[in-house]
């Protein structure tokens, strides 16, 4: 069997202030570039997502990928209609290209808004629908999908990660593929679509701590006790539509068993709501409650509100600075995008000491503003490398000339600045610039969760921290337009602040 494999990627923050142009696909960073045709297989072999697990999956089944476009830019604001559009061109060009397919394999995320769509994914696939008919279609989603009602009426299945940090791409992927070939075999299954009506913060979404853990092992042994494939998809809580919020996913051939899991589900996610909860720190307060703690393993300040793996610039300053007043000695903080400053700090050469650099704080929130001193640049880096935690896995990462800088005034403290955004979910880049994380006392990460997949094993704690940034810990602090009424936008009765 012939069958094509392509997807394209944007998890959008409504509200961020870069919008995803067409050279945000075209560059590689954490992920790859748009990769096309033969480039395909290739450029994702051995990496972790969705695509490279789909086309192993098809190899190993004997069934033959026939590549068409994958393509993915870091989360940001909403893609512009160019970029979509150019994407979309030049995707539909390769499938009438492709010849006979017998069904089609996609790695979508499921949370794509464009400047001209509110349901990106919807749109792709209703284009997709009208050039192949009624060919099979399954598509691997991320868990913070906004999974709308024409993604699910246009595909014959939908399946999303099981885990917060992202470990389980590629396996998804190999899901997806196995529920295409019972679509093959058996015809279309029965299909169960349900969105809850309430929305969980990002930091509480992990499946690593309560009461997520429990809900994806509850849902892991429905899927094993009654033969059906099952996705609890939570919901990217920054993009603006009426399909926002979380959604379960079953799929199968007995119409029974199916609607049995799925409301089983439903009613397994509703009981979970008084525990999605969590403590928030202030910079201040987490940077003393840090250095109180022993000296021995790192303490990881989770600067989540920044995080650019869900919009965020990946350059506020709120936590540097309390770092910086603090002198907090054995403190890194990365990673910390600013092009301008990396690239001064390569041209001045390690050891140098760049004069009133103004570092980070260049694209808000308001308030924000950069972080002004006297840096010594301690060393240097191309940044290119092969992450090596479990999530980025085999990932060829390219985030452009690096340095790891020290204030002057709180030698203690260094920064690790990048040309590309990245969230601090890996420690290479870190190991790049000399770094050895499991020396520091502080930690200071730009992530809101993937962190814990690599960074977890060797802290001794993790403090959520409250700075400003683009990704509110809370979404009810976003002003939504769009989204459906009767949804709640937190847990009932939660409140989440820094003491």
């Amino acid at each position: 069997m012939r069958i094509g494999v392509g997807g394209l990627h944007h998890e959008t923050n409504s509200f961020a202030p870069q919008p995803a142009t067409l050279e945000r696909f075209l560059e590689a960073d954490a992920w790859p570039p748009l990769l096309e045709g033969d480039d395909l297989l290739p450029g994702v072999a051995g990496r972790n997502l969705a695509i490279a697990g789909i086309i192993e999956a098809l190899r190993t089944a004997r069934m033959a990928p026939v590549p068409l476009l994958w393509a993915n830019a870091c989360p940001s604001g909403p893609v512009t209609r160019a970029a979509f559009e150019e994407i979309w061109r030049r995707f539909a060009r390769r499938l009438r290209a492709a010849g006979r397919l017998d069904g089609l394999v996609l790695d979508l995320h499921g949370a794509m808004v464009c400047e001209h769509l509110d349901d990106g994914e919807g749109e792709l696939l209703a284009r997709i629908r009208a050039l192949v008919g009624d060919l099979p279609i399954v598509c691997a989603l991320d868990l913070h999908a906004n999974v709308s009602e024409a993604m699910v009426a246009l595909a014959d299945g939908l399946v999303a990660y099981c885990t917060y940090p992202h470990v389980d791409l590629a396996e998804t992927g190999a899901r997806a593929v196995a529920l295409l070939r019972r679509r093959l075999a058996h015809g279309p299954l029965a299909r169960f679509h349900a969105k809850p009506d309430y929305l969980v913060p990002l930091p509480f979404q992990s499946t690593e701590v309560e009461p997520a853990r429990s809900l994806y092992a509850a849902l892991a042994e429905l899927e094993r006790a009654h033969g059906v494939v099952a996705s609890l998809a939570m919901g990217f809580p920054a993009s603006d539509t009426w399909w926002l919020g979380p959604s379960v996913l079953v799929y199968g051939e007995e119409e029974a068993a199916v609607r049995q899991v799925g409301m089983r589900l439903v009613e397994l996610y509703a009981g979970a709501e008084p525990r999605f909860a969590g403590r928030l720190w202030s910079p201040e307060a987490a940077v003393r409650e840090a250095l109180a703690r022993p000296v021995g393993r790192p303490v990881v300040l989770a600067d989540v509100q920044d995080n650019p793996g869900a919009g965020g610039t990946s350059d506020t300053t709120g936590l540097l600075a309390a770092l910086m007043a603090a002198r907090a000695p054995a403190s890194v903080l990365g990673l910390l995008w600013d092009e301008a400053a990396a690239r001064a700090a390569h041209a001045a050469g390690p050891g140098a000491v760049l004069p009133h650099l103004a570092l980070g704080g260049h694209h808000g929130p308001p308030g924000v503003v950069p972080a002004v001193a006297d840096y010594e640049v301690r060393a240097l880096a191309d940044g290119r490398m092969v992450a090596t935690g479990p999530m980025y896995r085999g990932n060829r990462l390219e985030l452009g000339p690096m340095a790891r800088l020290a204030p002057r005034q709180a030698p203690g403290v260094e920064v690790v600045v990048s040309s590309r955004r990245m969230q601090a979910a890996d420690r290479a880049p870190f190991v790049q610039l000399g770094v050895v994380p499991e020396r520091c006392r502080i930690l200071a990460l730009k992530s809101t969760v993937h962190f814990r997949a690599d960074f977890a094993p060797i802290a001794q704690d993790i403090l959520l921290v409250e700075a400003p940034g683009y990704m509110p810990v809370d979404p009810r602090k976003l002003p939504f337009r769009r989204v459906r009424p009767g949804l709640r936008l937190a847990p009932r009765g939660a409140s989440f602040g820094a003491p």
